[in-house]
């Protein structure tokens, strides 16, 4: 029988209905698939084609290459310049659109993706995305950060070379807001970390739990809001 389930995190209540995942078909993508060469001329994350995007924020070097490169988007969502203003206009509310856009270009391979990439490349993808979040949380305009990878054409990826993004904006998303304050009600209820909670949860019931190791854990969570959701 179906269940409804509440997300702690989001209290979203979710309609779990196991029935429904018998339908395999769902997830299936009709398809032709293409051969992928693992340098592409005309694209501009391959190598030696640096000069195609804005400046290097970062680079893991590799002898005469590189591993990783991080460069500032070249066609950013907010305004890498001026001054963050807030405007009050009658009802209307607004604020300038400045902060922090830039890509991370996660391999010199155009063919490959984060799936393929050996242990110690996803390292340095990893080490990459730390230091850029830290760094774009140093700019006194930003209130928050995210960081995100579309894959292929059906997540609306322009370029297929493997790469994330990251976006600093002036705002902090409602979205996260709710999450801070149910975390917040979670403590004052219960006097424990919501996070710290699911976590050993998950590790206790061994139900849900997809990979752990020293550094990390990852898991389908109770009450998951789409199909996947780790």
């Amino acid at each position: 029988m179906p269940e409804l389930r509440l997300n702690l995190i989001t209290r979203e209540w979710v309609i779990i209905a196991t029935e429904r995942a018998k339908r395999p078909e769902d997830f299936k993508i009709l398809a032709s698939k293409k051969d992928t060469p693992h340098y592409v001329g005309t694209c501009p994350f391959c190598p030696g084609n640096e000069v195609k995007t804005p400046g290097e924020l970062l680079r893991v070097s590799a002898g005469n290459g590189w591993k990783v490169r991080v460069v500032p988007n070249k066609f950013s969502a907010v305004s890498h310049s001026g001054k963050k203003e807030r405007k009050i206009e009658g009802f209307r509310r607004s604020i300038t659109a400045v902060g922090v856009h830039e890509v991370i270009i996660e391999s010199p391979l155009h063919n490959t993706n984060p799936a393929l990439l050996s242990l110690e490349q996803m390292e340095e993808v990893v080490r990459a995305y730390k230091n850029r979040f830290l760094e774009a949380y140093s700019d006194q305009r930003v209130e928050h950060v995210i960081i995100f990878k579309n894959h292929g054409e059906g997540a609306g990826t322009s370029l297929e070379h493997p790469h994330s993004q990251l976006i600093g904006t002036p705002v902090t998303p409602i979205q996260f807001r709710d999450r801070l304050e149910a975390a917040a009600h979670f403590f004052d209820d219960t006097g424990e970390c919501l996070m710290c909670m699911l976590a050993k949860k998950e590790k206790e019931e061994e139900v849900r739990i997809i990979a752990e190791n020293e550094y990390f854990l990852s898991f389908v969570p109770y009450a998951a809001l789409s199909p996947f959701h780790t």
